[in-house]
């Protein structure tokens, strides 16, 4: 089996309503955008992936990728890792988010879901709906309670609002909103900065104070409270708080994870199958973090795509007790963010995401809307 051709769209799919994301204060989304790729062999299978995209970044990629890919066997995927690696550091582009569609076919030529083929045997995985705006106490609170009710377990609060006080009152309302049974997490953003915007930039000591602040609500986790670069501010912060400290969505290939288990900073590891070195390496993180004794809970806010992907590793690793779900109506709703799926994954009454069933990631794509909606490459 070899790999004919490697065909891209860039696709920039209208929300229903603008999203306003706290990782980009300033900076709103009309779009949930993202670059399809499919692989097809000689033997007529094609396999699917997605990457993040924000203007036309990937145009100037796609030639390059395919003079990787074309001619290879994708059952192979340590040696083309080695090409991603070693080529795309001299372009500067991360070329992970392909990786997954070289699972999808060796998944189909084996019939099996990519997750079973990685030896996971759990089919359902509880979900926390992952917020991504920033709102007012009343609001949040409102929000988790829906939340709730829709079947979540947990939800995930963005709090980096000017002062501590502010981002403590909208974790105090939603945990007198939901009561203690129900489980919250936070994430400040403050791993990667994007600095042209109006971005509140935390040192050590507004994170320590955060993190003690939040010891009173019982936190399943704090996540990105530092640099993700920042291995021993990390390690101080994890010894100094009660407060679980989560990181490494942004990381790119094993080192920086290596580092911070090492270093000993965090207690939740969350790496994404389309940022960090593609499924492969992911299970080669979640299989570190459990000898490490640290959870294992991957960044999937990226689309249908990149949560199919992460899907797969989450079903393989025993350390991992939560998909993140993004969701955050009404602007970012799975109807927008998995746009280019057939099906939109979905939350169940109790709280938990269904891995596919289906060979490979098990996902197919609407071909009428990425056309539609995409440029060819």
């Amino acid at each position: 089996m070899r790999i004919e051709r490697v065909d891209a769209w860039l696709c920039h799919y209208p929300l229903p309503a603008e999203f306003r994301p706290s990782w980009t204060p300033g900076l709103p989304s009309r779009n949930c955008s993202a670059a399809v790729f499919r692989a097809v062999t000689d033997d007529g299978l094609e396999g699917y992936a997605g990457g993040l995209l924000v203007a036309e970044e990937a145009r100037g990629f796609v030639d390059l990728l395919r003079a990787y890919l074309i001619g290879r066997d994708p059952t192979e995927i340590e040696s083309v890792l080695r090409i991603l690696r070693t080529s795309t550091r001299v372009v500067g582009y991360r070329a992970w988010h392909v990786e997954p569609a070289l699972w999808d076919l060796v998944g189909k030529a084996a019939g099996l879901p990519v997750w079973r083929l990685l030896g996971g045997s759990r089919a359902r995985i509880p979900a926390y709906q992952s917020m991504g705006e920033l709102r007012s106490p009343q609001q949040r609170a409102e929000d988790a309670l829906a939340a709730k009710e829709e079947g979540f377990r947990a939800v995930k609060l963005r709090c980096r609002f000017p002062t501590l006080a502010e981002d403590v009152a909208v974790v105090r309302a939603v945990r007198d909103a939901v009561g203690d049974d129900f489980t919250l997490m936070v994430d400040a953003n403050q791993g990667w900065r994007v600095d042209i915007f109006d971005t509140v930039r935390w040192d050590f000591k507004r994170a320590l104070a955060t993190a003690r602040a939040y010891e009173e609500f019982g936190l399943a986790w704090l996540e990105e409270p530092l640099d993700q670069f920042d291995y021993q501010g990390y390690a101080r912060l994890r010894a100094a708080t009660t407060t679980p400290i989560a990181g490494g969505e942004m990381l790119s290939d094993l080192h920086g994870f290596r580092d911070h288990l090492v270093h000993g900073g965090l207690d939740v590891i969350q790496p994404d199958a389309v940022l960090c070195g593609g499924i492969w390496t992911s299970r080669k993180v979640a299989a570190m973090a459990e000898a490490f004794d640290v959870a294992f809970a991957p960044h999937t806010w990226t689309h249908g795509l990149g949560l199919a992907a992460n899907l797969q590793v989450m079903a393989a690793a025993p350390n991992c007790e939560w998909c993140e779900f993004p969701y955050d109506p009404p602007g970012w709703v799975p109807e927008a963010r998995d746009f280019m799926l057939a099906q939109p994954f979905r939350v169940e009454a109790d709280g938990c995401v269904a891995l596919p069933d289906a060979p490979g990631l098990g996902v197919e794509l609407d071909w009428d809307r990425i056309k539609a909606h995409g440029t060819p490459v």
